[in-house]
């Protein structure tokens, strides 16, 4: 069994609130449930307005296909143009 693990750093320029960043978020969150059989979620800076960290989480029998469908997550939220990326990490067990 592996277990991958990516943190995807985000800067959401045009948010001025946290009902504005949580907005986003949402959004984000739910396209990528949506497309990809992950778990994801926020887990750091929930309290700064313009700064988020995502983890997400996946498991698989296979290294090649953890990487592959998180590599897959990262590039799917960089294509949706609503927030910054600025830093990602895959980690697999």
């Amino acid at each position: 069994m592996i277990v991958g693990v990516c943190t995807i750093e985000l800067r959401l320029r045009e948010a001025h609130s946290l009902k504005e960043k949580r907005q986003v978020l949402k959004s984000i969150i739910t396209r990528v449930k949506n497309n990809f059989n992950v778990a994801i979620a926020e887990v750091d800076y929930q309290d700064k307005w313009q700064r988020a960290v995502l983890g997400v989480a996946v498991v698989s029998t296979a290294q090649d296909h953890a990487n592959g469908i998180l590599s897959k997550v990262v590039n799917f939220v960089e294509s949706m143009y609503v927030a910054e990326l600025l830093d990602y990490q895959i980690e697999l067990w």
